[in-house]
């Protein structure tokens, strides 16, 4: 049964408006589900992971094109055919009001959008679309935290707990064998896969590439390069920290997670979901989905995602800050069920160094229902925050 997704109404609007539409994000997302059942009228569809298909487009790309006539087209994992997108950059530029002509599908970002930057230029809207975010899980079936951590939110586990192991170890095999091989000149994925594995190790905490590089007895640029590598394969997101000077935003240290709580939670071998919770993980596990959840908001309805993080000199950290329209909303992550005045004394402290005495903040945590804090700020229930994020962006 189809999951509706919250980038619908995003895809519908940028076919209406854009002549080509580039839906990307990790492999096993959901992309083709959303297109097959969102674009199922008046669009033809073909997959380039097809070898046959993938051959023709190769070899005959207008012919390629032609057995489809006039009708709109999607095109999916367009990675595997880069040699099409001149191509259909020609036949967009014969009618450049046309909207809606081509939706194209890829998995990985760096080659992606590349080739659709070089041939697409002005002509594209990119869309990225992220595993189920809690709302959409919620929507097919109720779930514990618990049970949350440990499935995850990429729809096969998600939907089909009983295969959560033999799904994971198969996708980060795949992942390692496919796409890192692709993107790096690594011969030997051995210390990679390594890499991997410490960086889930430090999932939810600051990350400093010269301390990792010591870990990972590799140099400090490899291992910028292969960040680089998790951060375009959306395996993580880099959370920066907030300063108003944004020159100091990019050089202090981010924050890093994964995007996905169980592949956190199978790389640092949880035992068990109760484990994942109550274990010394279980509170990086949960600020990461939390911070998951902040970003699917954003993608969701075609933004960059502006969330950060603050730290006072101090030792005071707000967990979550999220750019807003009315300005900056503070977010505290704690699996507390029983919140209580000390844990809104660094809210307090961001509002109040930051000039603003009319914004409150949100304790996301385990509590059954909203509940008001002192100075104005409120308790949220963890599966409330979805739609909470999406209220403050859409203003």
């Amino acid at each position: 049964m189809y999951v509706a997704r919250d980038l619908a109404d995003s895809l519908a609007k940028a076919v209406r408006r854009f002549p080509a539409v580039l839906l990307t994000g990790p492999r096993q997302s959901g992309k083709t589900t959303l297109v097959r059942n969102e674009l199922r009228k008046g669009f033809s569809y073909v997959s380039l992971d097809d070898p046959l298909q993938r051959e023709f487009a190769r070899v005959d790309p207008n012919g390629f094109l032609d057995q489809h006539g006039d009708a709109p087209l999607v095109l999916d994992e367009v990675q595997y055919a880069p040699g099409l997108l001149a191509h259909v950059k020609a036949r967009i530029d014969q009618n450049r009001g046309r909207t809606g002509r081509y939706v194209l599908t890829g998995s990985q970002q760096f080659s992606v959008m590349r080739d659709v930057t070089e041939s697409l230029a002005g002509r594209v809207a990119v869309l990225d679309l992220l595993p189920f975010s809690i709302a959409e899980r919620l929507s097919r079936s109720k779930v514990t935290l618990p049970h949350l951590l440990w499935t995850g939110l990429y729809p096969e586990p998600a939907l089909h707990p009983v295969r959560r192991d033999m799904w994971l170890r198969g996708y980060i095999e795949t992942y390692v064998q496919r796409d890192v091989r692709q993107l790096l000149t690594v011969r030997d994925l051995t210390p990679f896969e390594s890499f991997v594995q410490m960086c889930a190790a430090v999932h939810g905490q600051e990350l400093h590439v010269a301390e990792l590089s010591r870990r990972c007895g590799m140099t400090q640029p490899t291992v910028k390069a292969w960040l680089g590598v998790l951060q375009a394969s959306y395996l993580v997101h880099l959370v920066l920290p907030y300063f108003s000077n944004l020159g100091k935003r990019l050089v202090k240290a981010p924050k890093m997670y994964f995007l996905d709580p169980a592949l956190a939670s199978y790389l640092t071998r949880q035992p068990s979901p109760d484990a994942a919770v109550s274990g010394a993980m279980g509170g990086a596990l949960f600020e990461g989905l939390i911070a998951a959840e902040a970003v699917k908001a954003y993608t969701s309805l075609g933004m960059r995602p502006d969330v950060f993080f603050w730290r006072s000199q101090d030792g005071l950290e707000v967990d979550l800050l999220v750019q807003a329209r009315g300005g900056l909303v503070p977010v505290e992550v704690k699996l507390t069920a029983t919140p209580s005045a000390r844990h809104v004394e660094p809210m307090d402290t961001f509002l109040r160094l930051a000039g603003d005495s009319k914004s409150r903040g949100v304790l996301v945590c385990r509590v059954k229902s909203r509940t008001m804090l002192p100075n104005g700020h409120m308790a949220l229930p963890w599966n409330e925050f979805p739609a909470f994020v999406r209220r403050l962006l859409l203003g």
